[in-house]
């Protein structure tokens, strides 16, 4: 399993690739980056229908996955979206990968959105699934912080070897059904997840300062971006995701019918049809 030290921690990631591994290719890459609690390999499945155009690059967002290794960030990090933008770029560099496109999802679009305006001229075209803008809310804010405070802290590792469990856990973020591996991966994922990461990007993600600078980052966008949305989305509405997309002529809303916080798994053909749609526009 390859392992890289992105800014002291280490990093798991993977190539899904038509070519051998160690060979030289002429193919552009995409690097996939996942949301809260979750891992890259939910991605898997869209990298291999999207191998034959692009070197497809997962990877495991630091404290998330199998990057939980060494997460014992000196004080000068955090878990501010700006701090996983900057892990995003030094991962690239340690790479030597100059140019890439990107698909994102949730949170890693959130993180994404940032990188893109810090680094607009190392992303191609990027692809934000299930992304948008909020508004502030105290009370709703403090009332998520403290009931996704216990979700965090009492996550038993016995929870994955309950029956069906998975579909339980998965049941908020979808509309249609997915492979139940899949849906054993994901919770597999949110009881390794580490609690400092996991919690921390509770906090930074959903907060007053997302709210304020989210807008203001969508609004600065100059690079090519598709924002994909789920009709049924109960986490992040397509209705935000269009407000968002709206913000910045470089960003072109698509809608993913009948489809949830997982469009790309629970409708791939209409999303990766979508999403090639986007791609080969020039």
């Amino acid at each position: 399993m390859p392992y890289i030290s992105v800014r002291g921690v280490e990093h798991y990631y993977e190539w899904i690739k038509t070519s051998q591994p160690h060979t030289h290719s002429s193919k552009p890459v995409m690097v996939f980056v996942h949301g809260w609690a979750g891992s890259g390999r939910y991605w898997q499945s869209t990298a291999e229908a999207l191998a034959s155009d692009f070197d497809c690059l997962l990877y495991d967002m630091r404290g998330f996955g199998r990057s939980t290794r060494l997460v014992q960030p000196p004080p000068v990090f955090s878990y501010e979206l700006e701090e996983y933008a900057e892990d995003l770029a030094a991962f690239l560099a340690a790479l030597e990968l100059p140019s890439v496109y990107i698909n994102a999802h949730s949170m890693g679009a959130s993180v994404v959105t940032l990188f893109l305006n810090r680094y607009p001229q190392q992303v191609k075209k990027a692809i934000l699934t299930c992304s948008g803008i909020f508004e502030y809310d105290e009370q709703s804010f403090t009332t998520f912080h403290k009931f996704g405070g216990y979700v965090v802290k009492f996550r038993p590792k016995w929870l994955g070897k309950i029956p069906l469990m998975h579909r339980f856990f998965m049941a908020r973020f979808l509309h249609r059904s997915i492979p139940s591996p899949l849906s054993q991966a994901f919770l597999e994922d949110f009881l390794l997840a580490d609690y400092a990461a996991a919690l921390g990007t509770i906090f930074t993600s959903v907060s007053q300062k997302a709210a304020e600078m989210m807008p203001q980052e969508f609004a600065k966008l100059s690079v090519p971006v598709l924002l994909v949305a789920g009709e049924y989305d109960k986490i992040i509405p397509a209705a935000m995701g269009q407000m968002a997309a709206s913000l910045s002529p470089y960003v072109e809303f698509a809608l993913v019918p009948q489809t949830a916080h997982f469009p790309m798994l629970e409708d791939s053909s209409m999303y990766l049809k979508t999403v090639q749609a986007f791609l080969a526009k020039d």
